[in-house]
């Protein structure tokens, strides 16, 4: 994935001199930026967290809890859905 925190200048002719030289390919290469490698260990410890959290939520929850957030939800959903509609 391409790194798009590059720093730009503040000052405007800063930048417009950054911007013409990028475009008339002048700009100084940028150096590729080296990633560390990930802990393999860490990445499965994250993933089976992520593949089990909802679930195990609502496993705790009693079931009228699961229920209002449930409502919740969906009166949010619905009522983002009803503004888009009187927006148009």
């Amino acid at each position: 994935m391409p790194n798009r925190s590059r720093k730009r200048p503040r000052d405007l002719n800063q930048l417009a001199k950054a911007l013409v030289d990028e475009a008339t390919g002048q700009a100084p290469p940028e150096e590729p930026v080296e990633e560390k490698p990930k802990n393999p260990a860490a990445v499965e410890l994250g993933r089976l967290g992520g593949l089990k959290g909802g679930k195990a939520r609502a496993a705790k929850l009693p079931k009228k809890k699961r229920s209002e957030i449930a409502r919740l939800a969906a009166t949010t959903r619905w009522s983002k859905k009803k503004k888009k509609e009187r927006e148009v």
